[in-house]
């Protein structure tokens, strides 16, 4: 210890007769950190999370998807496996970004644009990219 304090470093702890002795929880929130600008930190963080935007198909593009879709519906009593890769809009601003799953398609309802997964994910045919699969093959399409 320096010497500046030898006198008093070996005293007890001084204890208030006229007010309580505070519990070590309210002692530690005297030191918590303090949020001057409440959401602060949140609204910097959601502008930087980056989205994409949403690709719009060519024409043959959409054509081969709408093929690969006819077979699929063809061949669901099969359960094949099939790659899905959509687009899922953010909820928050403007774009979203681009998930692939992979699973069995329950069934495809066209009127109402959407596949159902077996596990009972729907996904919107509209927002398809992509449709993979050992179904797909070449020689199929």
């Amino acid at each position: 210890m320096t010497d500046n304090y030898d006198d008093i470093i070996h005293l007890p702890r001084h204890v208030s007769k006229r007010h309580p002795q505070m519990s070590l929880y309210n002692r530690a929130a005297q030191f918590a950190p303090f949020a001057a600008l409440t959401g602060y930190g949140a609204a910097i963080a959601e502008t930087a999370r980056q989205t994409s935007p949403k690709i719009e198909m060519m024409e043959d593009d959409r054509q081969l998807m709408d093929r690969k879709l006819s077979i699929l519906s063809s061949h669901l009593e099969e359960e094949p496996t099939i790659s899905i890769t959509f687009f899922l809009p953010d909820g928050r601003k403007a774009g979203g970004h681009y998930l692939t799953i992979t699973g069995i398609v329950k069934t495809i309802r066209t009127n109402e644009r959407i596949i159902i997964m077996k596990d009972r994910k729907k996904i919107s045919i509209d927002a398809i990219v992509g449709l993979e699969g050992e179904l797909f093959s070449p020689n199929k399409l």
